[in-house]
């Protein structure tokens, strides 16, 4: 399995809104790409400099699943918006045994 970790953070306009918006459209993935396995997408409750606002951490059975979903035009219209409302993006990927 192949672990694909990402936190946002996103810019202070519209900061709370954006975030709802951006977590209904990626847990909205999930049914509509078939290679994800699973998606888990999590709101920071933490005030500290060093916290992201964002993450989630979506599960795919290879890597050829997760470059499906990199491309696929369901997540490419989450990240569209996303792109238009963060400051930055950090991501980790994985193989999970």
């Amino acid at each position: 399995m192949l672990v694909h970790i990402v936190m946002f953070k996103f810019k202070e306009e519209n900061k709370k809104a954006n975030i709802f918006q951006a977590k209904q459209m990626l847990e909205n993935l999930m049914g509509a790409i078939p290679s994800l396995r699973s998606i888990d997408v999590g709101v920071n409750f933490i005030d500290a400099d060093r916290a992201m606002d964002l993450s989630i951490i979506a599960v795919f059975e290879a890597k050829e699943g997760l470059d499906a979903y990199d491309v696929h035009p369901e997540h490419q219209k989450v990240v569209t918006f996303i792109k238009s409302v963060v400051e930055y993006s950090k991501a980790s990927d994985y193989m999970r045994e």
